[in-house]
């Protein structure tokens, strides 16, 4: 494909930048459309993966078909087959008619498969059925149908690990992955941060009429230098956020250093860059947990300090008068607190599990959102999927 091709692209489906993976991907993606051969496109979340199956899907001859696009990770287990290959009357206890599943309605057409690595193994099943021979069986019937289904999958998880661990079947990964589309994460796309940034900051000035917001030498400096795990997603609702909420239009470093949440997290191995070839992706849960722990930790190390500093004279605890607050004050002699707040201090840290902290982030996710799912799934950075899993494994409905 020319270059020429690739920009028109770019401009229909509102992909902005210049990088040259990114470029290679859409090229890729132009090129297999004509065929029938599956996609897999892999991606962090946020760096734009839905955009690729529509790219496919009107570049196709099926182009004048249904297209559908299926977030595998919101559906519930227990209705993900009916969702995909239908059920029959009285199938099961909510089953009182006859329905078809994506894979019969979209007939001549694309199914995108958004999240595909969290399909059930039961689900996998089927779908490697659908890849092998276009068949497939509605829940609750013995009666084989036939469909003529372009199916493109996308997934941010290491399917090859998840093979290892038995959670993604070896055959249907290879089935899936017939042509292989990776995007870029946002942090190996460097000469497109201030690209987007002003492309966002012109959409949100023309749809709130206000003067568009520009960002200081300082400033574009960090916005450089910062890793964007959310990538374009997150940089999107930054620069929507500074747009409307700071007054003035130069955005300073300072300023723009409030807006980052993860700022703090830049040095922490977790987050530490990585070889493409390595095979080792960090999920986001797994990166909220670190974040919190970290957190926690900084917490704690304050504290022991303190009680550490009591002890040894340099400060004490001052109540404030009419209340049960105390407030820390320079003293010549030893605090008579007892040793062991030291101890339950340090204590903290060592009775401290992944699960607790988890649980926590859930239900304070839940709250904000007055209990919206989805809202918090998406605060979370998981799939509703995920969400739903673990309010029932922790008690939280």
């Amino acid at each position: 494909m020319t270059n020429n091709d690739i920009q028109q692209v770019k401009q229909r489906f509102g992909i902005i930048g210049n990088n040259a993976e990114l470029n290679r991907a859409i090229d890729v993606a132009l090129q297999v459309a004509p065929t029938d051969l599956s996609v897999l496109i892999t991606g962090e979340s946020g760096v734009g993966k839905e955009a690729f199956p529509q790219i496919i899907h009107q570049n196709s001859p099926r182009k004048h078909a249904q297209y559908i696009a299926v977030n595998c990770g919101a559906i519930p287990e227990g209705t993900i087959d009916s969702e995909l290959f239908g059920h029959e009357k009285g199938s099961f206890t909510d089953a009182k008619d006859l329905r078809k599943g994506y894979f019969e309605v979209a007939d001549g057409g694309t199914i995108f498969l958004d999240e595909v690595g969290e399909l059930p193994l039961s689900t996998q099943v089927r779908l490697l059925r659908v890849l092998e021979s276009g068949e497939f069986m509605k829940v609750g019937s013995s009666k084989v149908q036939k469909t003529n289904v372009r199916i493109v999958a996308a997934t941010n998880v290491n399917l090859v690990e998840a093979v290892s661990q038995h959670k993604f079947r070896e055959d249907l990964y290879y089935r899936l992955n017939t042509i292989p589309i990776r995007i870029p994460p946002l942090r190996e796309r460097n000469e497109d941060v201030l690209l987007l940034f002003r492309k966002f900051a012109s959409d949100c000035a023309d749809k709130y009429r206000m003067p568009a917001i520009h960002l200081d030498e300082g400033a574009r400096g960090l916005l450089l230098s910062y890793r964007w795990p959310g990538n374009v997603r997150e940089l999107k609702n930054i620069v929507e956020r500074i747009s409307v909420i700071e007054e003035n239009r130069e955005i300073t470093a300072d300023v723009l250093k409030m807006h980052l949440p993860n700022i703090s997290m830049e040095k922490l191995p977790v987050l530490a860059s990585y070889h493409a070839d390595d095979q080792k992706v960090f999920n986001s849960e797994r990166e909220i947990l670190y974040q919190v722990l970290f957190d926690m930790k900084k917490d704690v190390n304050e504290l022991k300090k303190l009680v550490h500093d009591i002890m040894n004279g340099s400060v004490a605890m001052n109540p404030v008068e009419g209340n049960n607050i105390y407030t820390p004050a320079t003293v010549s002699q030893p605090s008579s607190i007892h040793r062991s707040s030291i101890q339950d201090a340090e204590t903290i840290e060592e009775t401290l599990s992944l699960e607790d902290v988890e649980k926590e982030m859930i239900r304070k996710a839940l709250d904000k959102h007055n209990g919206r799912r989805k809202n918090a799934a998406s605060d979370l950075q998981i799939s509703e999927r995920t969400l739903y899993r673990k309010i029932k494994e922790y008690g939280l409905e």
